[in-house]
């Protein structure tokens, strides 16, 4: 397997890339801000109930704005990640085999072997590549043929490293 293809500058592509790796971190930060969300609201709704209200009021209006904040910070953060990465735009590459993933940016370039590579992750743009529990780059399906995506999916599932 041989797999090359370019990246062209579009100032667009760094702030979806920086969205995408952002977005596999900080989702739990949306799970764990509804979770506290509910426990506020109803803790408020049965405080109230039981004529607990005036005493217990700030925990439970604490939770309702903490989990909403919590629940913001994951779009805050992807917004923020588009808006300063978008002067990142120069042209770069990839090239793909059975060892290695070597990408180049710029005048910059570095490589990432499968043997590190616990998972990956598919999203409806990229490939999302782990080293550990942490996603370390993304491989651009757009921006590839048809038939260099078929031949990486068919070797990502080979290896039992694709999770979608």
């Amino acid at each position: 397997m041989h797999i090359r293809f370019d990246v062209p500058a579009d100032p667009a592509y760094p702030g979806r890339v920086a969205a995408a790796l952002s977005s596999a971190q900080l989702r739990r930060y949306v799970v764990i801000g509804a979770v506290l969300v509910t426990v506020g609201a109803v803790g408020l709704l049965v405080s109230r109930g039981l004529g607990w209200g005036d005493q217990t009021l700030p925990v439970w209006l604490a939770m309702l704005v903490g989990g909403l904040l919590a629940m913001l910070y994951w779009p805050w953060l992807r917004l923020r990640a588009r808006r300063r990465s978008s002067g990142y735009a120069v042209e770069g590459g990839y090239d793909i085999t059975e060892d290695n993933i070597m990408m180049r940016s710029g005048a910059e370039s570095g490589g990432i072997a499968w043997d590190g590579v616990t998972q990956v992750r598919s999203t409806p743009e990229f490939w999302i590549v782990y080293v550990g529990r942490m996603p370390a780059t993304v491989i651009p399906r757009l921006l590839m043929s048809a038939e260099d995506a078929e031949t990486l999916r068919a070797y990502l599932a080979d290896r039992g490293l694709l999770r979608s």
